[in-house]
């Protein structure tokens, strides 16, 4: 092939497919070798292969969002974690990862809450979709209500001071400062002030169908939750709730595609019996029907002939599933009779009387749990 004199025809298609196909296909195609190719393609100035074509690498990408190119590998374990479509490019003998420019787009708009737009330069990836314009107002708007920088001394003291004076609720406080709800509790807890901020009452602030609209026209387009807390005149933590009772989840990507194009509340999931317990709308009806399971699996119990073990209540060898693990047929002829061993709660100091061995009482349990799940709704609202 040396020598052999390119066309018209021949550039136009190569530069049709620099960056587009593979190498080896556009051998294939043209009938010439990888070193022709390459140097036909340098002096029509096509550029980088990589540089042309419908994609992106991974490290030009994390470069954009967080103009550093070191930040490619942390970046690749974000592609990871959250299912960023990327593939494998081979150019020459290297393979770089890259993603669809097209596939990141469709990806972007499902999962706004990981990119902060503002990073991202407008047009720095070429041709943007209409809705990312509007996303990147929404996060100049989120940055310039929430801080993200240290606490200096003058904040503190401003927060003793708006805690002392005893005038202003937590939402409030953290309007004032521009900082999120959950970091001022937070810090009232790190630098150690006394006293809190006033409590909402809990007749105030009744949610209206107005409110649940603003709701969810906010989630569906992108608008951060403290943007939206601030239009309906409530807390960033009430609203974080609301939705986390409503779609058991406070990730604003996850509840968009749940809610889709209708009203509040639709396509909300069904809780498992746990979650159900904690939820303000289901555990009434969840208690009840699991004490009238209950009573049904106590009457089958009595159905199935345990008559004779009538000290099985009190009997630490007794098992409601595998009944006596000790093989008696009987109470009356059984010789290994142990009776439950009385616990103490290491949080109340009550006695109670289980076979599995417990630190706490069953009401202590349930007290623990009500405030772990406090604890987790606390720092969800402060990420």
């Amino acid at each position: 092939m040396s020598g052999k004199r390119w066309t018209p025809e021949e550039s136009e298609a190569l530069a049709e497919m620099w960056g587009r196909k593979p190498i080896a296909k556009i051998e294939e195609r043209l009938g010439r070798s990888r070193s022709a190719i390459i140097n036909h393609a340098r002096r029509l100035g096509l550029g980088a292969f990589l540089d042309n074509g419908d994609y992106i690498t991974v490290n030009q990408i994390a470069q954009a969002l967080y103009g550093c190119r070191n930040s490619g590998l942390a970046y690749l374990d974000w592609c990871e974690r959250h299912g960023v479509p990327y593939y494998m490019k081979r150019v020459g003998s290297h393979s770089f990862r890259v993603i669809d420019l097209r596939d990141f787009w469709s990806w972007a708009e499902r999962n706004r809450s990981f990119i902060d737009f503002t990073k991202l330069e407008p047009l720095i990836l070429g041709r943007e979709p209409a809705w990312v314009a509007e996303q990147r107002r929404h996060d100049a708007e989120l940055n310039r209500l929430r801080r993200l920088d240290p606490w200096t001394p003058e904040d503190d003291d401003r927060l003793r001071h708006y805690v002392a004076e005893q005038r202003y609720t937590l939402t409030e406080i953290a309007r004032k400062l521009n900082r999120s709800e959950g970091a001022i509790d937070r810090r009232i807890r790190t630098i150690g002030i006394e006293g809190r901020p006033l409590r909402v009452p809990a007749h105030a602030g009744k949610w209206t169908d107005a409110d649940y609209q603003a709701l969810a026209d906010g989630i569906r387009r992108g608008v951060s939750y403290p943007a939206i807390a601030q239009q309906i005149g409530k807390g960033e933590k009430t609203v974080r709730s609301k939705a986390f009772q409503t779609y058991l989840t406070e990730n604003a990507d996850q509840i968009r595609a749940m809610l889709g194009g209708g009203k509040w509340g639709d396509g909300v999931p069904d809780p498992t019996v746990r979650v159900a317990l904690s939820l303000t709308r289901t555990k009434t009806k969840t208690r009840r029907d699991l004490n009238a399971l209950a009573a049904i699996l106590r009457a089958r119990i009595n159905q199935l002939g345990y008559d004779p073990y009538f000290q099985r209540l009190q009997c630490q060898h007794w098992d409601d599933l595998k009944g006596c693990t000790m093989g008696a047929t009987d109470c009356d002829s059984c010789t290994d009779f142990l009776r439950i061993r009385p616990q103490y709660c290491a949080r109340c100091g009550g006695t109670f009387f289980e076979r599995k061995e417990n630190r706490f009482c069953a009401g202590c349990r349930r007290a623990r749990q009500r405030e772990g799940f406090r604890r987790h709704l606390r720092n969800a609202a402060r990420e």
